[in-house]
């Protein structure tokens, strides 16, 4: 762990995409593709098999293949040298077969992707769960809405939290498809035409290679057609959104002026002030999200990849889109830890919608006097008394203005809202 990794690269991500996780994934390529040859018949079964074991068991020193790799523009020329003295010199040239160095970094980096996905996404699920419980929960709690950071209308923090659900399983449901159907190995040899191997047998090779790695096979080379890993970032960048959406308002509502929620449990403490209790899993998944935004950027600026093998292009999406799925994967684990310590002070979500009084009713009761006394609304709501304001009583009952000042009657379609997100979210 870094110094900062526990805030800004926490959860279960940042081991599936460490340098020692990149290097298993290229040698996990390098092995498939020779297992792969043997499947479509380019390549002896056993000899195949021997490539395999020794990818499995090569030990690699990572800080000096990275100063090798600044000699030939990748990490792959001086790996495959290490593989091919790991094998016999008859299976030596099994190794790398037919393929070229973009090759095995593409298809790494999609199985890089698809396994950091994986805890990922149980992360989201149980994210969208949690959220999925407190809008059926707190269906009737009432909460003061806000727009543009001021008390608005009443509505439930089981529509708010339906809210967040609606975005967080948007997000879940795209990652989820992008995980499935556009991580795809990559195989196309120096330019991209399987030049290097039997014309009959090269598409039974791309589907036997994509079948051995659990990724989807590419209808063809996709070096420099970059919508693949521009799927994946932008599915990430809106991952993070999502969640910093949670997170932000989890912020907010746990402000001391208005305490509707707060985290329980060890941390939040400051290191001056002893009476603090900051929300601290939330405040670090907005942190590891606000990264995400300009690492999106910068994959889908390195999208125009120059003829068939881009010079520069390639190399700089590896590091941002690593780091997209550090930050991502944290930002939503992070949220996870603040969800299930979530506390909701049904009380003081109450005691503050009673704040203004009767204002939040204001446009309700304009609507029962009709057109012409929204001034007279509007007068009586700066006075503070709607209730016993002579030009509203003279036209309305004290048993009618106490319905109409009732919060919980003018909640609108909330209760459906919330019935419909649950739906739409499988709960």
């Amino acid at each position: 762990m870094g110094l900062f990794d526990g805030v800004l690269a926490a959860g279960p991500v940042r081991a599936a995409t460490t340098d020692r996780a990149y290097v298993r994934a290229l040698l996990d390529a390098e092995s498939a593709l020779a297992l792969a040859a043997a499947d479509a018949g380019l390549a002896d079964p056993d000899q195949a098999r021997a490539v395999a074991d020794a990818g499995t068991t090569l030990d690699v020193d990572i800080a000096a293949l990275g100063q090798e790799a600044a000699l030939t523009g990748n990490p792959v020329v001086p790996l495959i040298t290490r593989l091919r003295a790991a094998v016999p010199a008859a299976v030596a040239p099994v190794v790398h077969r037919g393929a070229t160095s973009q090759d095995i970094v593409d298809t790494a980096t999609m199985l890089v992707a698809h396994r950091a996905l994986g805890p990922l996404l149980d992360d989201l699920a149980a994210v969208t769960g949690r959220v999925a419980a407190l809008a059926d929960t707190h269906r009737t709690t009432l909460i003061a809405a806000r727009t543009l950071l001021q008390q608005a209308l009443p509505t439930t923090f089981g529509l708010v939290a339906a809210g967040w659900l609606g975005g967080l399983d948007t997000a879940r449901r795209r990652l989820g498809e992008v995980r499935r159907t556009r991580l795809a190995v990559q195989l196309g040899g120096a330019a991209g035409t399987l030049a290097a191997y039997e014309r009959e047998k090269a598409p039974a090779l791309v589907g036997a290679y994509a079948k051995r790695l659990g990724l989807a096979e590419p209808e063809l080379p996709w070096h420099t057609e970059r919508t693949r890993v521009a799927d994946l970032a932008t599915a990430l960048g809106t991952t993070a959104g999502a969640a910093a959406k949670v997170a932000r308002d989890l912020t907010l509502y746990a402000q001391t002026e208005v305490g509707e929620i707060s985290e329980s449990g060890a941390g939040g403490g400051s290191s001056t002030l002893p009476h603090k209790r900051n929300p601290v899993h939330a405040i670090s998944a907005l942190a590891a999200a606000a990264d995400t935004p300009g690492l999106v950027a910068t994959v889908l600026a390195a999208m125009p990849h120059e003829y068939q093998r881009a010079a520069g292009a390639w190399q700089a999406e590896w590091l941002p889109l690593r780091d997209l799925l550090v930050a991502t994967g944290s930002a939503v684990h992070r949220l996870r830890q603040s969800l299930d310590s979530l506390e909701v002070h049904t009380g003081r979500m109450r005691a503050n919608l009673d704040l203004t009084g009767s204002a939040l009713l204001a446009e309700r009761v304009a609507g029962a006097l009709g057109p012409g006394f929204a001034d007279v609304v509007r007068e009586a709501t700066r006075r503070g008394d709607l209730a016993h304001d002579p030009a509203i009583t003279a036209r309305l009952s004290p048993a009618e203005i106490e319905r109409l000042l009732d919060p919980a009657g003018y909640l609108g379609s909330a209760d459906t809202l919330i019935d419909r997100a649950l739906r739409a979210a499988g709960r």
